[in-house]
């Protein structure tokens, strides 16, 4: 763990109130490096065949399966939030950028359990697990960061990946820092700020709603009781959604400061089936 004099000069999220532990906040420890792939197996249950973890619906026109491949020709940009090092790092990562609408810091660290389980290592882990199913359906599957022992990069940078990419479908993985009595995942997704977002904030829309239909219906995680409509919000004040020129949401993937999702979000079982169900989301916004 760190220091808390040090920890105190950390901004802890950049997302603001409710999002990413903008209530209470995390203490920007040192990240537990336990629950990456390598270090838990998913039970029986979870290790479903990636590419038939549902029921391969027939076409009207042939009556055959879909392809083995439903997602080729696709691209897809995947952004863990926040990094593993960046409470190591406060002077870059406390830079100020300009995300249109304010000036915000380059990055944060993100949140935690209250054993210490970070938001950094949940989101890296997610993410991995995200782009194996995803590649598996023949995906193009880009990152914004490549490990979780490094620093950032700042939410411009972020945003300029998926940008870089033309990606079809951009997802930022979080999880949020609550008040403990608080539970549940919600969705973030842009507004229209008279910038770069504007044409995909549409798009944006029903890739959220897609996507949290099928993060409800494969972790049974309920919506969030704190903040949003039916686990839909709408922001103009995150980079990575303002600077996006494609189709691009964040989810908070349940409350790091609940003992319930806390329990959860630790779980490789869990995490394999909220990457599974995120990989089902992106594929019905995209087929």
């Amino acid at each position: 763990m760190t220091s808390k004099a040090l920890v105190a000069t950390l901004a802890l999220c950049g997302l603001g109130v409710a999002a990413c532990g903008g209530t209470t906040g995390g203490t920007g420890a040192a990240p537990a490096q336990n629950g990456g792939p390598a270090s838990g197996t998913a039970s029986p249950a979870s290790a479903l065949s990636e590419r038939t973890a549902t029921p391969a619906p027939e076409t009207p026109a042939t009556g055959g399966s879909v392809p083995a491949d439903p997602l080729k020709g696709k691209v897809v940009v995947i952004d863990p939030g926040h990094n593993g090092q960046n409470y190591r790092h406060p002077a870059e990562i406390n830079k100020q950028v300009d995300v249109l609408t304010q000036k915000k810091a380059c990055d944060t660290t993100g949140t935690e359990t209250n054993n210490g389980y970070t938001e950094a290592a949940f989101t890296w882990d997610v993410s991995q697990r995200l782009a194996k199913i995803l590649k598996s359906r023949g995906a193009t599957v880009k990152l914004t960061r490549q490990n979780n022992s490094g620093f950032g990069p700042c939410i411009t940078e972020r945003a300029a990946v998926g940008n870089k990419a033309h990606a079809d479908a951009a997802i930022s993985i979080h999880a949020d820092g609550a008040s403990a009595g608080d539970h549940g995942f919600h969705i973030i997704m842009p507004k229209k700020i008279n910038g770069p977002v504007d044409p995909v904030v549409g798009a944006s829309r029903k890739l959220g709603i897609d996507v949290r239909n099928a993060y409800k219906a494969g972790t049974g995680t309920p919506y969030s009781t704190y903040i949003g409509s039916k686990a839909l919000d709408f922001r103009n004040d995150l980079g990575g959604l303002n600077l996006s020129t494609v189709p691009k949401i964040f989810i908070e993937c349940g409350n790091m400061r609940n003992a319930g999702d806390a329990a959860n979000l630790q779980s490789p079982a869990f995490r394999q089936k909220a990457a599974l169900a995120l990989a089902n989301g992106l594929q019905n916004y995209l087929k």
